[in-house]
């Protein structure tokens, strides 16, 4: 079965703070192109939204959200914020993702795309949306758009935890506490016990030393991070953007810290033609790109979000946005955006 267009998209993302106590969260979505309709889409409270095709549930959101996706007859969203903070994103999952055919007992059946905006629009933390996974919900193989998609999750909030979960053949995983990144397969276990072969990295250069009788000084920069994989595939993102996390220096307000977190995202994106995913095609669509990338604020509610030819950010605000009571969308503005300055 063919997969819908975004729900094979290659991530990543990222939870991080300032120095004043600002909860962030980031996300590249990787592919080979946007999916129409795709947008920056808010959510009112009262949205009416069903969780499973078919299995009318009469869901209303208790909350507010915004995020990249889709109003497909109901929100849909790859990631976004509510407005209590919650933040989370769905990332691809090849070749793991697996979901019962049937909802276990007094549980709901939901389908994987819907997983991102049901917990925003009903949960306020971290800790309630895995609550409600672990106590209300089973992921289920319903296809949405034709397809089944291979899915696995990371959330946020205003406490710093961050939270992966993933759905395998031998049934839910929720990660709690992670280490605030998630790329794409193999599982989350894997990649956290992988980061034991880079434990030498370190921001600090090595120094000086005696090697074979000769007396070797240094005559470059960035000796301490040599090892950290350089390509694109998921688990070496993974090891670069938790090295980032560990030592990147920290925005001192939300201002100083979305530009500097999409600085981090910068190294874990895919720039365009060197991720071919096709060798039948010679056009664009041939390769995966960092489509977009954007990040969320949990305290502020706001939105930021650039694309791979408009590097100028972006933001919608949340909390102006809840006034509303219908749902909005706004154009990513993908074209290139130059500001002239004459002085």
């Amino acid at each position: 079965m063919k997969e819908h267009p975004m729900w094979e998209a290659g991530c990543s993302a990222l939870s991080w703070s300032t120095q004043d106590g600002k909860h962030l969260f980031a996300r590249n979505m990787d592919f080979t192109g946007m999916a129409p309709g795709t947008s920056v889409t808010f959510a009112p409270r009262g949205s009416a939204y069903e969780l499973c095709s078919g299995q009318p549930s009469g869901y209303r959101a208790q909350y507010a959200a915004v995020g990249i996706g889709l109003m497909a007859g109901q929100p849909i969203l790859y990631e976004g914020v509510n407005e209590h903070g919650l933040m989370g994103a769905q990332l691809y999952y090849r070749c793991f993702a697996h979901y019962p055919d049937s909802a276990r007992p007094d549980t709901k059946p939901i389908q994987p795309p819907m997983l991102v905006y049901h917990l925003l629009a009903q949960c306020q933390s971290v800790h309630e949306a895995a609550k409600m996974l672990e106590h209300d919900l089973t992921l289920v193989s319903v296809p949405m758009m034709g397809a089944v998609p291979t899915l696995h999750w990371m959330f946020s909030d205003r406490t710093g935890e961050s939270m992966v979960v993933e759905s395998d053949a031998d049934g839910l995983h929720i990660y709690r506490d992670t280490v605030g990144v998630m790329t794409n397969s193999p599982s989350y276990a894997w990649h956290r016990l992988n980061l034991l072969n880079y434990a030498g990295i370190r921001d600090l250069d090595y120094g000086e030393r005696t090697l074979c009788g000769n007396h070797l000084e240094p005559c470059f920069s960035g000796s301490g991070a040599q090892g950290i994989p350089g390509d694109w595939s998921s688990p070496s993102r993974f090891v670069r953007l938790c090295m980032l996390r560990e030592y990147g220096r920290k925005g001192k307000d939300e201002q100083s810290g979305v530009a500097r977190i999409f600085r981090l995202m910068e190294s874990a994106a895919f720039p365009l033609g060197m991720v071919r995913v096709n060798d039948e095609r010679e056009d664009d669509s041939a390769f995966d790109t960092t489509l977009y990338t954007s990040v969320a604020c949990a305290e502020s509610g706001r939105f930021y979000w650039t694309t791979y030819e408009n590097q100028n950010i972006q933001y919608v605000d949340l909390k102006t946005l809840c006034e509303r009571d219908t749902p909005v969308q706004f154009d990513l503005k993908t074209e290139p955006d130059f500001q002239l300055r004459c002085e």
